[in-house]
């Protein structure tokens, strides 16, 4: 019951100064609704950023050869053509954790049908390209195994290509487009993709055999990369050391030498794009906090007036036998009281925009309930935090000077 009465003080007091308590609210409540609403869109990025990652393929191994510019020295052009056929079908035959692998050749061209022209490039892969870049064909078909043996002229296209091709509506499976003067006939269109995370057009392809694209159009013998996709993502760095096993051993690689070739997962794309976002919501967590310090120091600013208004009637309820700690507690429950309910008018506020951040802006935002336990934490230990020192100033007072006091 005491602690009731104590709380019906607090809380009457607290009403006598309806807009002077509402403004030592607003740093708490603006603190709060930051604090939740940055964390929102810092999980939203990392959602959307994990999602569009998964779209090209969450699972994806991808190897290429060692060479390019490294510590600003540009390789030996040599090393460029470290990947062969011989490597894509050691790790098709070794290989225990990967589901599908296909090698890849590509080029940039012009692509024509009739008084249409788009320039696009072209990718050299294998059937199984497909499930390794979670793509799939809508109108006609994937080319086969034996099409690939045969090098044949055959040819997949993206949306985009579609578009400014057969722009007039004509269905492009059994037409013949020519790319860089090369005829190949389109026997399937993939279901449209739109942009990656990198904004790079998934549509914007044409997908032919790579030992096609390899004979026909860029007279090599050697792969530019191998795509593979793991069992799981649980699965992908260990399949990265499988991949890099079966390398090192086809390339004759011991010890420390240093390899000519690099293994990438996905898994280290989304863990790197996963701790910048991670870095940017500390840091706008960190500014919103700002307000939850100001609020705090509001709060103990007002508690210090509280404390010197009512001077007097302090000093009268300690002269009639009322305890220090009871003083104590309820200058605490005031400051108390005031934080939490700034807190959960600020939760209030940060979930309402953060709905419309999303609803109107189009920002992913996820809402976590650890945000707001958390900030609805912080503004309890806030409360009693900025409130201690005044309820003690109040509850050490000296009942005689008390009531001397004018």
């Amino acid at each position: 019951m005491r602690i009731l009465n104590l709380l019906r003080i607090a809380w009457n007091a607290i009403k006598l100064n309806k807009m002077r308590t509402f403004l030592t609210m607003l740093g708490i409540i603006i603190g709060v609704a930051s604090v939740i609403a940055m964390l929102a869109i810092g999980e939203g990025s990392k959602e959307s950023i994990r999602k569009q990652i998964s779209s090209m393929g969450s699972n994806m191994i991808t190897i290429r050869p060692g060479a390019g510019i490294q510590g600003g020295v540009r390789m030996d052009p040599t090393e460029m053509q470290s990947l062969k056929l011989a490597d894509y079908q050691a790790l098709k035959k070794d290989a225990t954790l990967l589901t599908a692998i296909s090698p890849q050749v590509s080029s940039s061209g012009q692509s024509i049908h009739g008084s249409d022209n788009w320039p696009t490039s072209i990718y050299g892969v294998t059937p199984e390209y497909l499930s390794i870049r979670v793509l799939e064909v809508t109108n006609g078909s994937m080319f086969t195994d034996a099409e690939v043996n045969a090098a044949a002229k055959v040819a997949v296209i993206g949306q985009t290509v579609v578009e400014n091709l057969f722009a007039d509506g004509e269905n492009p499976v059994g037409q013949t487009i020519r790319y860089n003067n090369i005829p190949f006939k389109v026997i399937g269109v993939l279901a449209e993709k739109g942009e990656n995370t990198f904004g790079q057009d998934q549509d914007d392809v044409i997908l032919a055999p790579y030992t096609t694209v390899q004979k026909r159009i860029l007279a090599v013998d050697y792969l530019q990369s191998v795509l593979a996709s793991a069992e799981s993502e649980d699965k992908a760095l260990d399949a990265v050391e499988e991949v890099l096993s079966i390398m090192r051993k086809q390339h004759n690689i011991s010890g420390n030498d240093e390899d000519d070739f690099n293994v990438f997962s996905m898994e280290e794309l989304i863990s790197t794009f996963s701790s910048t976002s991670e870095m940017l919501t500390v840091l706008l967590v960190a500014i919103a906090s700002i307000s939850l310090l100001i609020g705090g120091i509001g709060i103990m600013n007002i508690m210090y007036v509280s404390v010197k208004e009512r001077t007097r009637e302090i000093g009268l309820r300690l002269a009639v036998g009322g305890k220090g700690s009871d003083i104590l507690i309820q200058f605490l429950i005031e400051a108390v009281v005031i934080s939490v309910t700034g807190g959960l008018i600020g939760v209030v506020l940060g979930v309402s925009a953060t709905v419309f951040i999303e609803k109107v802006l189009n920002w992913p935002t996820v809402i976590t309930i650890y945000s707001i336990v958390l900030s609805f934490a912080v503004c309890a230990v806030t409360g009693i935090f900025f409130g201690w020192y005044p309820a003690r100033k109040a509850s050490a007072l000296d009942p005689i000077v008390a009531l001397r006091y004018e």
